[in-house]
C-alpha cells in the first residue's frame, strides 16, 4: 500500500474545536453502520466522557465500532472509562503497550488522528480526546470525502491487526468493513492522497514535503507547534527563500506545552532569517496545529516537523491540491499571522545571553536524543 492520487474527494478545512469537535460528534451520532477512531492522546475528562457516552449510543444501534489507541498516550484514561468502554461494546485496542523490551520499541508511539463514519466520511489533524483541545490549545482538522476515504480505512485497518496492537476483541473485525464512498465529479471533485510515515523506517511524508518546497515558486507556509527541523529540511527552506519563495514559518509563543522543544528549535531562527525566512510565534493560546502550503498544494494532518514525529513516529497526513481549497488555507494563516509577534533579524541577532545559552543547552539536549535512534 502506497499513498496515491485520487480524483473526485471533498475536503472541508474545519479551524478551531468550535467547528471540527461538533463535525466529528454529529457524524457519529449519525452512523449507521461502523465507527474507526484512531487517537494518540485520550485522557479522562469532559471531552473523553462525551466521546464515550457517543460510541455506547451508537453501540446501541447496532453501529460496530473501534476504538484504537496509543498505548503510552492513552495512559492519563482511568480503568474506570477503559471498563465502560469495553461494556457498552466498543471494541478497544491499544498499540504498542509499554513494555520492557528494547528502548527503540517503547519509543515508537501512533500518533495518527483519524475519525471514519460509515466508511464514507473521514476526519483528521492534530486533535485527540483531551480537555485541552476544548479552550487552552488552538487546532486543525479536515473532513474528508471521496476515494481516499478508503486509503484511511486501509491505513487503519492495518494497524488494528497488526501484532503491536493489543486488546481483548478480536482483531479480525476490520475484514468484515464495508465502504460507502461517493466521487465527485461535474468539476465538484478535489485531487487528494494519503501519505504516511513509520519512522525511520518509511518516511513519505517528509519526502512529499522536501519535493514541494524544493518545486515551490510562490509561497511556502508551514505551521507546526514542534519545530526542530532536520539539516535537509532547514536547507531546502533557506534556499527555497533566496529564490524569492515567500517562505514563513507559523510556530507557538510563549504558550507552550513543551518549551524545551521550543527553545531546542529557536536555535536554528538566526540562519533562516538570515535566509530571508520570516517566522511568527502565534500569541493567544498553544497552537497545536500541522498544516502546512506549498503554491496550491496543501498537507494536514498529525505530523510535527520535528525528529521525533519523523524518526520514531506513526504519522499520516491528508494531501490536498486544489487551488479553492488552498485559498481557504491561506486565509486561515492570514488570521493567524495576524495574530502572532513577527520575529525581527536585527533585534533577534542582538538576543541576551541567557537566551542564547538556553538554546543551546536544549539544542544539545535533542541532538543527543535524536541520535537514540
Amino acid at each position: 500500500m502506497r499513498g496515491m492520487w485520487r480524483e473526485g474527494n471533498r475536503f472541508t478545512l474545519l479551524p478551531e474545536a468550535k467547528r471540527f469537535i461538533p463535525e466529528m460528534f454529529t457524524a457519529i451520532e449519525q452512523a449507521r453502520s461502523s465507527i474507526l477512531i484512531e487517537l494518540y492522546l485520550m485522557e479522562s475528562g469532559r471531552l473523553a466522557t462525551g466521546m464515550i457516552d457517543a460510541l455506547g449510543r451508537a453501540v446501541e444501534r447496532g453501529v460496530s465500532v473501534m476504538l484504537m489507541l496509543d498505548g503510552y498516550g492513552a495512559m492519563g484514561l482511568t480503568d474506570e472509562d477503559r471498563t465502560r468502554l469495553r461494556e457498552c461494546g466498543v471494541a478497544l485496542r491499544f498499540f504498542n503497550p509499554l513494555g520492557f523490551h528494547s528502548l527503540a520499541k517503547n519509543l515508537t508511539r501512533d500518533h495518527r488522528k483519524l475519525v471514519v463514519v460509515d466508511g464514507r466520511v473521514a476526519f483528521t489533524g492534530g486533535f485527540g480526546a483531551v480537555d485541552e483541545f476544548l479552550e487552552a490549545w488552538y487546532e486543525v482538522a479536515i473532513r474528508i470525502e471521496g476515494p481516499v476515504v478508503g486509503d484511511w480505512v486501509r491505513l487503519f485497518s492495518r494497524l488494528w491487526d497488526s501484532p503491536l496492537t493489543r486488546g481483548r476483541r478480536k482483531a479480525g473485525l476490520v475484514r468484515d468493513l464495508i465502504l460507502d464512498i461517493p466521487e465527485y465529479i461535474d468539476g465538484q471533485g478535489m485531487r487528494g492522497r494519503v501519505v504516511w510515515g513509520q519512522g525511520y523506517r518509511y518516511q513519505a511524508i517528509r519526502h512529499s514535503m522536501h519535493q514541494q518546497i524544493s518545486s515551490a515558486t510562490r509561497r511556502i507556509w508551514i505551521c507546526t507547534p514542534y519545530f526542530v527541523p532536520t539539516f535537509g529540511l532547514r536547507l531546502r527552506l533557506a534556499r527555497a527563500a533566496r529564490r524569492g519563495v515567500d517562505v514563513r514559518l507559523l510556530l507557538p509563543g510563549d504558550a507552550h506545552d513543551h518549551p524545551v522543544v521550543r527553545y531546542a528549535g529557536q536555535r536554528f531562527y538566526g540562519r533562516l532569517l538570515r535566509a530571508g525566512v520570516r517566522i511568527f510565534e502565534f500569541q493567544p493560546i498553544f497552537i497545536h496545529a500541522k498544516f502546512s502550503l506549498a503554491d496550491d498544494w496543501t498537507t494536514l494532518g498529525s505530523c510535527n516537523f520535528d525528529h521525533w514525529s519523523l524518526h520514531w513516529n506513526l504519522e499520516a497526513n491528508q494531501e490536498v491540491h486544489d487551488a479553492h481549497f488552498a485559498s481557504e488555507v491561506a486565509a486561515l494563516f492570514e488570521r493567524n499571522f495576524a495574530a502572532s509577534h513577527e520575529i525581527d533579524p536585527a533585534r533577534w541577532a542582538q538576543r541576551p545571553r541567557w537566551q542564547r545559552l538556553r538554546e543551546w543547552l536544549f539544542g544539545t539536549l535533542d541532538a543527543w536524543l535524536t541520535r537514540l535512534r
